[in-house]
Parts: structure tokens; sequence; C-alpha cells
């Protein structure tokens, strides 16, 4: 390498580094929460799901990651992934 080699690298790894810090590692961080937010869902939680369906669940099956969430017009079964968090976490702060 001549001269500048290292230097012409530098650029590279301090983008990487920014992008890491401030794209890659909150991304993780929302990741683990949201699965650790399902892996604590329980039976009679109050929920809303992304799409803006409210209920309660009634069922949770760890097979399938899914569960039977009742609403005022009936039983739904949903995906756990489709639950908000954001949402959810509302819901149950204000009542």
């Amino acid at each position: 390498m001549g001269e500048g080699g290292f230097g012409s690298l530098l650029p590279f790894i301090l983008m990487f580094v920014v992008v890491y810090f401030f794209m890659i590692a909150p991304q993780m961080k929302r990741a683990k929460k949201e699965k650790k937010f399902n892996a604590e869902l329980q039976k009679g939680d109050k929920i809303i799901t992304k799409s803006g369906l409210h209920g309660k669940i009634l069922e949770l099956n760890d097979k399938d990651q899914t569960c039977i969430i009742e609403t005022m017009s009936g039983k739904v079964k949903f995906e756990r992934s489709a639950i908000s968090m954001e949402l959810s976490a509302k819901a149950n702060a204000a009542s």
C-alpha cells in the first residue's frame, strides 16, 4: 500500500460506524423489545393490532405463535407479530 492506503479507507470505516450506531443498533434493540413483548403476552391482556383492531387475548398458542382475540364482533385468530407493542402499551396506560 502507498502512503494514503489507510487514509483512503478511513471514510468508509467511519461511514460504517455511523450507520451501525444510528441505524443497525437501534433496530436490533427494537426487535429485542418486540420479541420480549410478544413472549410476555398473557390471557386477558388488552391489545391493539397493527391494523387497528382492538381486543382482549383469550388464548395463546406457542406452537404456531398465534392468539385468539375477543373483539366486540366475535373471536378472531391473529399472528402474535400483528400485535402492536406501542399501540397496546398506550391503550393499557389509558385505562
